[in-house]
């Protein structure tokens, strides 16, 4: 797509998006629109319509969400860039790209931060993750909650066992600059692709390999192109619902409640159908002829520790670091 086109899509959507969003406000339901880039068969797709469906309930039909899934209408940074100026009023991103609107979420993207998944979900429901939340609320993002991502993971067309595997490979990440400095420290060339675009790069050989959860990788079909997954759980990037600021403000209090009621509730069935979606994703990818790597992790650990000395540079950040690392899980 071109820039001109970008732009006619930009504008007719902001048109659709306030039309909509002034006749709503006109009969007994406001509508709250909603975009996102996944396809409608992945569990944060499935909990943000569980949340749609709370939401009305709670307000007994005076609030609902209508969602645009599959990149409708843009991006992750285009939909930030929607809810910035009010013409979206929510959206789910990863926070390695939001971390281009938080700094603080830079923290995510330190390769081995959580000790396991029950360390991530101390501190993510916790006072450090609702800190958070509130971390983008300066660019008119607020954060409802953030969706369990599970683990990333690399996936590769050549095996790879150890870290020196991924030497010159040219590897797609996202619009993160933590993610890019992680890939180098690890050896490979990191490549920052839109995610609608990285089968068609894998394909023909833009890129040798990419990194993300399970669910991603089987949902998006990458398994087709990258036969070794490679089990290093290197960053655990958990995603995060946000609404902006310009809607946000002008709900009730009431209405805000429901809606941070309903977006927490979501989370907790996300949780419940990620695991299921993790378990299916490991079998049919098998299935498809997927070989499945466990490489020991300290010499991956080991390459990314100038991270950690460089973060705590920051005197905010450090003790952000060490914050979590004393967060005990249950």
């Amino acid at each position: 797509m071109n820039i001109y086109s970008k732009y006619i899509v930009f504008f007719l959507s902001t048109v659709l998006l306030l039309s909509s969003f002034s006749c709503a406000e006109i009969s007994d339901t406001r509508v709250i629109k909603l975009a996102h880039g996944l396809d409608v068969t992945h569990p944060v797709h499935k909990a943000m319509v569980f949340m749609g469906e709370r939401l009305e309930e709670k307000s007994g039909g005076k609030l609902s969400l209508d969602i645009y899934p599959s990149q409708q209408l843009g991006s992750e940074r285009e939909c930030l860039e929607l809810l910035q100026i009010g013409s979206l009023g929510m959206t789910k991103v990863s926070t390695g790209v939001l971390e281009n609107f938080a700094p603080q979420l830079k923290v995510f993207g330190l390769p081995f931060l959580f000790r396991d998944a029950d360390h991530r979900f101390a501190v993510l429901e916790g006072p450090i993750g609702e800190e958070l939340l509130n971390a983008s609320i300066p660019q008119r993002l607020k954060g409802l909650t953030f969706y369990d991502a599970g683990s990333r993971s690399f996936y590769t067309k050549e095996p790879v066992e150890h870290p020196e595997d991924l030497k010159g490979l040219k590897l797609r990440v996202m619009e993160s600059q933590t993610a890019m400095n992680m890939v180098k420290s690890l050896g490979g060339s990191p490549t920052p692709i839109a995610w609608g675009e990285l089968y068609t790069a894998l394909q023909q050989g833009v890129v040798d390999g990419a990194e993300n959860n399970l669910p991603s990788f089987y949902l998006s079909h990458h398994y087709e192109v990258c036969k070794y997954f490679i089990v290093d759980e290197h960053t655990a990037l958990p995603d995060e619902l946000l609404i902006s600021t310009v809607i946000w403000n002008k709900l009730s209090q009431q209405e805000q409640k429901w809606v941070k009621e309903a977006a927490m509730e979501s989370l907790e069935y996300e949780k419940k159908i990620w695991h299921e979606a993790e378990m299916e994703a490991l079998s049919e990818i098998q299935k498809a002829g997927v070989k499945i790597i466990r490489p020991e992790k300290e010499p991956f650990r080991a390459l990314v520790q100038p991270m950690y000395t460089e973060f705590e540079q920051n005197p905010e950040m450090k003790k952000l670091i060490e914050a979590i690392q004393a967060v005990k899980s249950e």
